[in-house]
């Protein structure tokens, strides 16, 4: 029977227009440093350590290949077939004992990784001078190395990271792949060359077959095999998936996603995972194990994905909404990252593939030179606007900072205006665009008002930029913990090119775009009243993932806004119809953003729910017992007659409907402040 191909040794690897050399790529740096120490400048023992299938076996036969070339003697060990114990390993190994030119190549480490304490204690410091030993598996040296200072400079360690975007497709370019097929590749493997081999050996039998190729299940589950490997539990493979699918993963996200499991060990278990990145928000796979993961899952067990889905997403919203400020911005890419295989969501949004290159910053009086800077890159009067709004609401602003430099790149103000003055009208054609068309819409409330994101941005970074996505998070962010908020509006610099994007996710754009200088802006809004920022952020996990989102459905009828003396008749009329939930259906309240916030799926039994709690709130305040009592007795028990609740109260009838009226006021005030501010009311 002919010997099969190593798993990591696919047909690419092995291009017969090559002569039989191996398609190798990159590594730059790991052939340098073996190079030195296979010349004595280097280190004794190079410990190379990285995720199933990045290329450890790769490296290692090139490490082969340039020992053989200066004449050294190359012994290769793997550790899948040797037996685990220091005598075995000292018999494979024994000619390197005593030749001080032998360079000892020891592959798939990490199954004898138990005898590293032997190694480094025993017998490495007996290896003759000038004898290298490489050792590659997919767990780093643990930390006595370091601890040792014995290995001080005896030691390199190399951690194996995916190829570049350029190694990767010059890899499929050395392999062969036709070059209308290396795109597609590179989407779906990244710079894993393992991934990279294996599709496009399938890729290639799909193409002679005549079929387009995609990712086949069956890929799919080989890839899983190589580079994840069997968790131990069901639990463990549960909380793979959850890593996958969510942006950055805490231990905090863990509990909520996956209740009854142990979130702390599972956490544990997943920071040791060689294919899973560590960063200050929390826990990340590399690119090819996250889509690996997240196709299998949903393929493999659709209605499981969609409840796992559902509770990260959940989590997120109560991160946003309650979280310090400080932390909004995670939150909120994190339940906007799911939909980055969205078409028009991937051609907008780009700090999923770059993070950390721009920062969010507070705004100082320092600012105020680097803000005209910015804003006079748009125009002289948009300098002009920016200098009267930092004059008028300093605490609004924002600075964006390069990380790099700490240059300010742009700055953003989240204006808050309930009735603008002429002044503040007549400084900013955006603002007076954003008022006139609030005014002849759907006017204003007592208690509301309408807000503003107001950026201002250097040319390079006003279009697709990792800045728009810091500004965008925040945006939404703003949305979700404003209270009072009526209309929000958006400025875009571009709107042909953001507005399909906005229109997909229901923000409308003023049809009169204003004008500042010779500069002409989008400028979107959104009626909160109407579509509220929770039901908002929760209709975001019903969009399709490859699709702008119908929405011509029942569920995405506006609410109901109304006027104050409205609403208030409208909980009179609701009182009365407590006992009757057909009455309570027809209530114009079931269409209001106080019901459509209520947990439920039956909008006239939320409503009961809140007219019964709000009756429950006059009980809990010992200034309003009496009223409480006239509510209770008419509303709750449900007196034939005002007049037999006044028999029933003992009390006179005019007495009985002092105390109901007062009653019944403080009802419709509360539950107006419900309407208004959410659940907060401040």
């Amino acid at each position: 029977m002919a010997k099969q191909p190593h798993p990591e040794t696919p047909p690419l690897e092995r291009n017969p227009r090559r002569g039989g050399a191996s398609a190798f790529v990159g590594r730059t740096r790991e052939s340098e440093v073996f190079d030195a120490a296979l010349r004595g400048g280097g280190a004794g023992v190079l410990f190379v350590h990285g995720p199933g299938g990045i290329g450890k076996s790769a490296l290692l036969r090139r490490f082969a290949e340039q020992a053989v070339a200066a004449g050294r003697t190359v012994i290769p060990l793997d550790g899948r077939t040797m037996n685990p114990t220091p005598r075995a390993f000292e018999a494979a190994a024994a000619a390197a004992s005593h030749d001080a030119r032998a360079v000892l190549l020891v592959d798939t480490f990490e199954l004898v990784q138990g005898l590293e304490g032997w190694l480094r204690e025993r017998f490495l410091p007996g290896l003759p001078t000038g004898a290298l030993v490489v050792l590659a598996g997919r767990m780093p040296p643990d930390l006595c190395w370091r601890a040792d200072p014995g290995w001080a400079g005896t030691l390199e360690v190399l951690r194996l990271g995916e190829l570049s975007r350029e190694e990767a497709r010059e890899l499929l370019e050395a392999g062969g792949v036709r070059a209308g097929l290396r795109e597609p590749l590179l989407s779906f493997a990244g710079g894993n060359p393992l991934a990279l081999r294996l599709g496009a050996a399938v890729a290639a039998a799909d193409e002679r077959a005549g079929r387009r190729w995609t990712p086949s299940h069956d890929l799919i589950v080989t890839l899983l095999d190589q580079l994840v490997g069997a968790p131990p539990t069901p639990a463990h493979r549960r909380a793979l998936d959850v890593c996958a699918h969510a942006h950055m993963t805490t231990e905090e996200l863990l509990r909520a996603a996956l209740p009854g499991d142990d979130a702390t060990a599972l956490f544990a278990w997943l920071r040791r995972l060689p294919f899973v990145e560590r960063s200050t928000l929390g826990l990340y796979p590399h690119d090819v194990v996250r889509e690996l993961l997240e196709t299998d899952l949903r393929r493999r067990a659709p209605d499981g994905y969609a409840e796992m889905r559902r509770r990260i997403h959940d989590h997120l919203i109560r991160r946003i909404r309650t979280a310090p400020d400080s932390d909004v911005l995670a939150a909120t890419a994190s339940l906007t990252f799911p939909h980055r295989h969205n078409p028009l969501t991937a051609t907008v949004f780009t700090s999923w593939r770059s993070h950390g290159e721009v920062q969010e910053d507070v705004f100082t009086d320092g600012d105020l030179e680097e803000l005209l800077r910015v804003a006079a890159s748009e125009s002289r009067e948009s300098a002009d606007t920016a200098l009267f709004w930092v004059r008028r609401q300093p605490a609004a602003f924002r600075a964006y900072r390069l990380t790099k430099t700490g240059e300010a790149v742009a700055f953003r103000a989240w204006l808050r205006l309930h009735v603008p003055d002429e002044d503040e009208i007549g400084a900013d054609p955006i603002v007076a665009a954003a008022w006139a068309h609030a005014r002849a819409t759907d006017p204003l409330r007592p208690g509301e008002h309408i807000a503003l994101s107001r950026p201002w941005l250097l040319p390079s970074y006003r279009g697709r930029s990792p800045v728009m996505d810091l500004i965008q998070w925040r945006v939404i962010g703003d949305w979700t913990r404003s209270s009072g908020l009526a209309w929000s509006y958006s400025v875009r610099h571009d709107p042909d090119a953001g507005g399909e994007f906005l229109r997909q996710y229901d923000i409308t754009e003023v049809p009169q775009r204003p004008r500042v200088g010779d500069n002409e802006y989008g400028l979107f809004a959104q009626d909160w009243r109407r579509i509220p920022a929770q039901v908002w952020l929760e209709r975001l996990i019903d969009l399709p993932p490859l699709a702008p989102r119908d929405t011509a459905g029942p569920s995405s009828a506006p609410l109901t806004v109304l006027s104050m003396e409205e609403f208030h008749g409208a909980v009179r009329k609701a009182l009365r119809s407590l006992s009757r939930p057909a009455g309570l259906a027809a209530n114009p309240l079931t269409r209001t953003r106080l019901v459509s916030e209520h947990p439920g799926d039956d909008p006239a039994a939320a409503l009961r729910d809140l007219l019964v709690q709000a009756i429950a709130d006059l009980r809990d305040d010992p200034r309003a017992r009496k009223p409480y009592r006239a509510v209770e007795v008419t509303f709750l028990r449900g007196a034939p007659s005002q007049s037999i609740a006044a028999e029933l109260l003992g009390l006179p009838f005019t007495t009985y409907r002092r105390h109901l009226t007062t009653g019944v006021r403080r009802i419709c005030e509360s539950l107006w402040r419900r309407e208004l501010f959410g659940d907060d009311q401040t």
